[in-house]
């Protein structure tokens, strides 16, 4: 397969050059070689997209989502790989599940599909899970997401026990304690709307605890969904003093401030919740200088019955796998926050490099993971449109840039825009 006459997304900058793609990988860049061309004048390939922090309910949760289903979502939104959490019923804490979890990927054959393992058993914060054994059968890191671990020494101790197998801990950050009951964020706009806030301390205080294990340790740990300035700012400090630490957040953290909970929409309920203004932009500066490594959905797709209720009854999330791009192009790169190159680092690189993936980068022997895309082409986001099954969006009706025209997985389409997924 030869890619004529596309925009390349490299590490060095934006080129115009063909790709050859043969055996699945990159075969050559600059001079086209012989095989079924595509013509890709006016798009721009960047090497294919990596979520790290996606929900795709299975096992268990299928009403919400399913392998299938959130990879037919995943491709379509320009992503060539995720990373599954583990809080599914069963939880994710044994090499059982996460076979199960691997062979149902196979089956659905979209996107690359990498189980992460739970912290403990059950997800209970009582005793570590059985890491060597799901290291063995395929999870690439450790996370409790939905909750932190509330003893520091079991959490200590699972940064341990995951160094020694090569994983890192993948952090979510909330003090259950301070932030109990809590729906959206602390401040003027929750007590408009009459909605118990959550305060950024129950966010900064477990971020600081594991800096301070991290640096105490001398091992590595990434933060997830980071939604505070002031958890940027401890994870500047931290990175200046030499602290193995990575971060990400998503896009509704860099888009949207908690101005939107007065609507009473349950579609913006997420955890962490929405923040201010000042939290919005210090986000986006912490994308800039580096400080927030990478951009991560936190694709969290719920039913309807979840979301039709009471805003303080209805379920955390957002489904953002077919937004996220548009989103984080048009709100960073179209404004000039980020390049294009920097945009593609945040996106595919970075998550590749803490994960340990192959991929993140277009050059001569990579997988031809490649996800190509109209940079030019305008569209209004519509929830009915989703192939996920969760349509719990607080975007609909936004107008955004940069549509997925292809999404290439180990050199085969996996998703084209006027044929839809392969699956």
């Amino acid at each position: 397969m030869i890619l004529k006459n596309a925009e390349l997304v490299l590490k060095e900058g934006v080129v115009r050059a063909d790709v050859t793609v043969e055996n699945g990988k990159i075969s050559a860049i600059g001079t086209a070689g012989e095989g079924d061309e595509i013509d890709c004048t006016g798009y721009t390939i960047f090497p294919g997209l990596i979520d790290m922090h996606v929900h795709l309910r299975e096992p268990g949760f299928e009403k919400k989502e399913d392998i299938l289903s959130g990879s037919r979502a995943a491709v379509k939104g320009g992503f060539t790989q995720i990373c599954c959490m583990p809080n599914t019923n069963p939880v994710v804490d044994n090499k059982v599940v996460v076979a199960y979890i691997k062979a149902r990927a196979k089956e659905a054959g979209l996107c690359k599909v990498h189980p992460i393992g739970a912290i403990t058993k059950g997800q209970k914060g009582e005793e570590l899970a059985a890491i060597g054994g799901m290291k063995a059968a395929g999870i690439v890191a450790l996370s409790e997401d939905g909750k932190s671990v509330a003893d520091t020494k079991l959490m200590a101790n699972a940064m341990l026990y995951a160094s020694d197998f090569g994983l890192k801990c993948l952090c979510h950050c909330e003090d259950a304690s301070l932030a109990s009951g809590g729906v959206v964020n602390e401040g003027y706009n929750a007590t408009v709307a009459g909605l118990k806030g959550s305060l950024r301390a129950a966010e900064d205080i477990v971020i600081a605890r594991e800096l301070c294990l991290a640096e105490s340790l001398h091992l590595p740990v990434h933060i997830c969904h980071v939604s505070t300035y002031s958890g940027v700012q401890l994870i500047r400090e931290a990175k200046a003093r030499g602290v193995k630490v990575t971060a990400e957040t998503c896009p509704h953290y860099f888009t949207l401030t908690d101005d939107v909970i007065r609507t009473f929409d349950t579609n913006t309920k997420v955890n962490p919740p929405l923040r201010e203004e000042k939290d919005r932009l210090a986000i986006i500066e912490g994308l800039k200088d580096g400080t927030l490594d990478c951009i991560v959905t936190d694709h969290a797709p719920h039913h309807e019955d979840d979301k039709r209720v009471e805003y303080d009854l209805a379920a955390f999330g957002i489904s953002g796998l077919e937004t996220s791009f548009a989103l984080s192009y048009t709100q960073l790169v179209k404004t000039g926050a980020l390049t294009l190159t920097e945009l593609a680092e945040k996106m595919s690189a970075n998550p590749a490099h803490i994960l340990n993936l192959e991929g993140g980068e277009l050059k001569v022997g990579a997988p031809a993971d490649l996800t190509i895309v109209d940079l030019n082409q305008n569209w209004k986001i519509d929830p009915a449109e989703f192939v996920s099954k969760g349509k719990n969006t607080p975007f609909g009706g936004r107008e955004v840039f940069g549509k997925v025209i292809y999404t290439v997985v180990d050199g085969d389409v996996k998703y084209s825009l006027s044929k839809g997924s392969k699956a």
